[in-house]
């Protein structure tokens, strides 16, 4: 009786412990940070049932191995990630345009949700929305001559979650260096 107890009792601990065993970590993406020591990496971490637990941006210190990590919302969604580094201006950061806000508060993170531009530091360590939450930014460049990037998108007046006759286009001018909004069009 006594080995049949044991024997029931170790078996939940193995089940348990053997759960966690089946996370995997993607990494989706490197890319070299140009004129730094720096290597980013775009990483999903995935549960048994393939949903994700994690979704980050590490930057790694190929010279020490020390690395930053800038964290994004499980259900969040990173489509572009970019460096702009401009040398007679003395910019050089990472563009990233995503998902990262729950407009409406109710299911999470999805297509109907804003696209944003965040700006990264070249080597991680600082983060800046450059869009507003409210602000569903469509296409962006950056004018290399002036150090400007130019962001097109609207804004959802009606707050009905879709794109209508009745929200206001505009074009953004931001200035890299500053990371401050330059005019409205």
């Amino acid at each position: 009786m006594k080995q049949f107890l044991i024997f029931m009792m170790t078996i939940p601990t193995l089940f348990t412990y053997g759960q966690d065993k089946y996370n995997y970590v993607h990494f989706n993406k490197l890319t070299e940070v140009k004129g730094t020591e720096y290597i980013v990496a775009s990483i999903e971490n995935r549960g048994k049932m393939l949903d994700t637990k994690s979704r980050y941006l590490l930057f790694i210190n190929t010279k020490t191995g020390l690395t930053n990590q800038i964290d994004f919302p499980v259900d969040g969604y990173m489509e572009k990630i970019e460096q702009v580094k401009i040398d007679s201006l003395g910019i050089n950061k990472i563009i990233v345009s995503a998902q990262t806000v729950d407009l409406d508060g109710k299911s999470g993170i999805d297509w109907t949700d804003p696209k944003q531009i965040l700006i990264l530091s070249a080597d991680g360590k600082d983060k800046a929305h450059l869009t507003d939450n409210r602000f569903f930014s469509r296409t962006w460049t950056v004018n290399r001559q002036t150090g400007t990037i130019v962001v097109t998108g609207h804004y959802d007046t009606n707050n009905n979650n879709k794109y209508d006759k009745t929200d206001r286009n505009e074009i953004h001018i931001y200035d890299l260096r500053t990371l401050k909004l330059i005019t409205r069009i």
